[in-house]
């Protein structure tokens, strides 16, 4: 399994679609040179073991893509419960078995503990 990414979540992240880093698109699918090819859809199975369908976009205009999940990931966080800190780790996998490539897993700051933060992933609260 290959990290793609790790982002703390905020306001727009939970309210309105997810920024992700320009950096992971290669990772997520997009191929260069593809003239007009600004979304890409994508299969991502959960910490769970269920399966949810993303889409991941890009602006059409400008220099800067500003990539973000939009399709599937509101859902994901209204059913996860998900809020503003909350840590997503998006990650690549290859699994023939549930057609699922990607995986991501969510966790959530706790309580400090000897100074210390103690993230637990939110499937098991």
């Amino acid at each position: 399994m290959h990290l793609i990414f790790t982002k703390s979540l905020t306001q727009t992240d939970i309210e309105k679609r997810l920024a992700v880093p320009t950096g992971s698109l290669p990772q997520l699918g997009f191929a260069k040179g593809r003239e007009g090819y600004h979304y890409v859809d994508f299969l991502v199975k959960d910490s769970s073991g269920g399966v949810w369908r993303f889409r991941c976009s890009t602006r059409l205009t400008g220099n800067h893509p500003k990539p973000y999940l939009s399709s599937g990931w509101l859902q994901f966080v209204r059913t996860k419960g998900l809020g503003i800190n909350d840590k997503v780790h998006f990650y690549k996998e290859e699994d023939q078995g549930s057609g699922a490539e990607y995986r991501i897993k969510v966790e959530r700051n706790m309580f400090p503990l000897f100074g210390h933060a103690i993230w637990v992933d939110v499937e098991k609260l």
